[in-house]
C-alpha cells in the first residue's frame, strides 16, 4: 500500500524537491576526490558519503522478514520516549516509524519530516484513515530540516545519516531543533562487524558517528547493541548553563 522510505532517502542525498545545489563543496567542511563505487566523491571528516539505495530497493525493505531480521520493533520499544514528548522522525518516508511512535506519544506529537511534498501526503492519507491527530509533516530540505528551534525532545535517524549530502548542515539544524536535553538517536549498520550484509559506505562506525556529533557540540550518551545489525548512538544537546 504505501511507497517505500528508500525514495525518500534518495532526495535527501540529492537534494531533489527543494534541496539546494551542491554548495557545500565550497564550505570547507568537505573536500572531494575519485569517487568509490558506492560514493559520491564528497569526503567529510575522513567519510566518503554514499550513494542512496533508489526506489528499485523498495520490495527489500518492505519484505516481510525485515522486522525478524533488524528487529525494527525492538528499535521502536527501546526509544526513550515520555507520554507528551515532541519527537522528529528525519526522512520519514512513508511513515514506517512515525505512526507507530506516535502512537508511543499520545500526548505529545511527531514532526514526520521529508523534502518530497509526494511522501508527506501519503503520511497524510495515512493520518486521515488511521484518524492520527498527533503526527505534523514538515517539507525539509537536503540541509536543513525545517524544524523550529528548541522545541524537540527526541529525534531519530534510521539508516540515513550516512547518506546525508550535507551532513553537517543538517547535524546543526538538528542541534538547534533540539530542547537542552533533548536527544538524536542514529541508526545505522555497525561498520565494525563484517557479518552485517551491507556495502562499506552504507555502514558507519561507532567511533565515526562520535566524532561527527561531538564536531557539531552534541554529547555522546550511550551506544546501545540490541539489535542484530544496527548501533543505537544515543547523543544528548548540553543543557543550557545556569
Amino acid at each position: 500500500m504505501f511507497i517505500i522510505r528508500w525514495i525518500v532517502y534518495l532526495s535527501l542525498a540529492l537534494g531533489a524537491c527543494g534541496g539546494r545545489a551542491d554548495t557545500g563543496l565550497e564550505n570547507a567542511h568537505y573536500t572531494t576526490g575519485p569517487p568509490n563505487r558506492d560514493g559520491i566523491g564528497k569526503i567529510y571528516m575522513g567519510r566518503e558519503i554514499s550513494h542512496v539505495m533508489g526506489h528499485l530497493g523498495a520490495g527489500w525493505l518492505e519484505r516481510p522478514e525485515r522486522e525478524r531480521q533488524e528487529r525494527t520493533d525492538l528499535l521502536i520499544a527501546g526509544l526513550s520516549l515520555s507520554e507528551d514528548f515532541v519527537v522528529a522522525d528525519i526522512g520519514a518516508g512513508t511513515g514506517y516509524f512515525t505512526f507507530p511512535v506516535a502512537a508511543r506519544v499520545p500526548q505529545g506529537k511527531v514532526f514526520s519530516v521529508d523534502i518530497q511534498p509526494e511522501m508527506l501526503a501519503l503520511i497524510e492519507q495515512r493520518k486521515a484513515l488511521e484518524n492520527v491527530a498527533n503526527v505534523e509533516t514538515v517539507l525539509g530540505e537536503a540541509d536543513d530540516p525545517k524544524l523550529p528551534d528548541n522545541e524537540i525532545d527526541l529525534a531519530f535517524i534510521v539508516d540515513a545519516y550516512h547518506e546525508f549530502s550535507f551532513p553537517r548542515e543538517m547535524g546543526e539544524r538538528l542541534k538547534a531543533s533540539l530542547k537542552p536535553g533533548g536527544q538524536l538517536v542514529l541508526v545505522e549498520y555497525r561498520a565494525e562487524d563484517p557479518r552485517v550484509p551491507i556495502k562499506r559506505l552504507h555502514k558507519m562506525s561507532e567511533m565515526q558517528v562520535k566524532q561527527e556529533m561531538a564536531a557539531i557540540g552534541l554529547d555522546w550518551v550511550r551506544t546501545e547493541s540490541h539489535l542484530p545489525q544496527q548501533h543505537v548512538l544515543i547523543f544528548q544537546k548540553p543543557r543550557a548553563q545556569p
